[in-house]
């Protein structure tokens, strides 16, 4: 591992803070009382390891006038490498990596100027965050909870507090602390009356808000009680993100689905704001609907809409915009499409360095195959039923039709299987995994890593590149058996789903 010595730079006091305008006025409401600007009371430096995400320093000021302070990002070299809220949370837009440093200097010591408002007045803070390299290779995979009823999804509940949230097939939404095995003893949402669990459908997905801190907002992914496909949006109270309110749900999109498999049963926000929804064929061998490559139909889709506007106010069932970019929102196709030529896109992810995604099709009877697409692409052809992976079905010319980047066939093998789930890009905290996309299969329980550097579109990787992680992943309560999702909490640590009842995550050695 390289090594690196830190520098250390001083700061001065007028470099670190100055008051800025509006600090010799009085006033409105102050009985002629000068306003003062917001003092900053936290510190000129930080040091964070590389990779973190989430919140690596939180601002804070004080107001002699009692005035309510917000924070915001006016300056410095790297500005633009960071994100702040108005409560002072700064995050890095992307995690740092020591080994490859991206601020000004090339130095691993990130400069971004913060201000601190009234409204009337405001001060700045000259701030330089130091990178500090992680040198651990080492990890265990933990269970971290267990007693789930038919766990299926986890994702990071996005408050700083290092829980993540455990979805229940069967209809509930629960809040778990990892670093504790605890369960909230309320669930975050329980609708278990309103959904279907028949064959392959249930509670399946939970998309927060970016904004969930402020809205309270949440989407989830479920088949109804007559089998539709749904997406419903909940909101919790203001006083308590904890919990989402069950008589808030709204119906967004509703799907009719004529069978009890193939239902897709994943959601979730892009960087760009908008909601990615991946539905199912509609059930049955060689797709016999014709749905994969009937772009008018919602089934065997990527789907991406704007869940901040409603085009179709007299439509219950539509509930959401559609994005000008969309491929067929002008015509030639639905609105909603994205990508079309999907089987049963059952588990997918954002990478959340580059902003990919990264769809895993469960295939029928041979091929298993995983898919590589930028967000700034649109309309392309997956090519169910033509093509299971890059195996021809029903078609036989792969002219217009994507690939997809890796895949792997059926069997029993180290690298075969018969049902993939999806997993992520690792950007975690365990530099050995870092960059290499993780995931596994139902059915055979084998669980791989492959590095993506080795998957590029328009090339199909064979399954000979897979490294075999069963051995290396053993937990230490518990085994990986029915993997049935991946999630990361808000620091990158990646967690697998049983659906036998458990979670587990894979965290660094101490």
């Amino acid at each position: 591992m390289r090594q690196a010595a830190l520098r250390v730079i001083p700061l001065s006091l007028g470099a670190i803070l100055a008051a800025c305008g509006g600090g010799g006025g009085s006033g409105g409401g102050g009985g002629g009382t000068a306003n003062s600007a917001p003092a900053f009371t936290s510190a000129g430096t930080a040091s964070v390891a590389e990779n973190s995400a989430g919140t690596v320093y939180t601002a804070t000021a004080s107001d002699a006038n009692g005035d309510a302070v917000t924070f915001s990002i006016s300056g410095g070299a790297d500005a633009a490498l960071f994100q702040v809220t108005g409560a002072g949370a700064l995050s890095f837009r992307v995690p740092p990596d020591f080994e490859a440093p991206t601020d000004a200097n090339g130095d691993n010591v990130y400069e971004v100027t913060l201000a601190a408002s009234d409204g009337r007045a405001s001060s700045s803070l000259a701030l330089r965050i130091t990178v500090t390299d992680a040198t651990t290779g080492s990890f265990v995979v933990r269970r971290v909870g267990t007693g789930f009823a038919g766990p299926v999804f986890v994702t990071a509940m996005p408050d700083n507090s290092g829980r993540v949230i455990v979805v229940e097939r069967g209809g509930r939404i629960l809040l778990l602390n990892p670093s504790t095995g605890a369960i909230a003893a309320t669930p975050m949402l329980d609708i278990s009356g309103q959904v279907s669990t028949d064959g392959e459908r249930g509670l399946l997905a939970v998309a927060l808000a970016p904004d969930y801190a402020t809205s309270g907002r949440a989407y989830v992914y479920l088949t109804a009680l007559d089998g539709s496909i749904q997406v419903r949006r909940y909101t919790s109270s203001a006083g308590n993100r904890d919990v989402l309110d069950s008589a808030s749900g709204d119906v967004l999109l509703s799907i009719p689905h004529p069978r009890n498999n193939h239902n897709g049963g994943w959601l979730g926000f892009g960087a760009d704001g908008l909601l990615y929804v991946a539905t199912g064929d509609g059930g049955g061998a060689n797709d016999p609907d014709g749905n994969g490559q009937n772009r008018s139909t919602l089934l065997g889709k990527m789907l991406r809409i704007d869940v901040s506007r409603d085009d179709f106010p007299n439509d219950t069932a539509r509930d959401y915009g559609i994005p000008a970019a969309n491929p067929f929102a002008a015509g030639g196709g639905a609105g909603e499409v994205w990508l079309y030529g999907l089987r049963n896109p059952f588990r997918n992810s954002f990478d959340r360095a580059t902003g990919e995604l990264w769809i895993a099709d469960v295939g029928q009877g041979a091929v298993e195959e995983v898919d590589r697409v930028r967000t700034s692409q649109s309309g392309l052809n997956m090519g169910w039923p033509l093509f299971e992976g890059s195996q021809p079905l029903l078609g036989s010319n792969p002219a217009g039709l994507t690939m997809p980047v890796t895949e792997y066939g059926h069997g029993s093998g180290p690298a075969q299987g018969n049902s993939i789930t999806g997993g992520f890009v690792y950007r975690g905290p365990v530099e050995p995994l870092q960059g290499l996309y993780v995931f596994a299969d139902f059915v055979s329980n084998n669980i791989w890593t492959v590095p993506i550097a080795g998957l590029t579109p328009g090339t199909t990787t064979p399954s000979t590149a897979f490294t075999n992680r069963n051995a290396a992943f053993v937990p230490n309560a518990g085994s990986l058996a029915g993997i049935v999702g991946f999630g990361e909490d808000q620091a990158g640590n990646l967690y697998i789903v049983s659906i036998n009842g458990s979670i587990f995550a894979i965290l660094p050695s101490i």
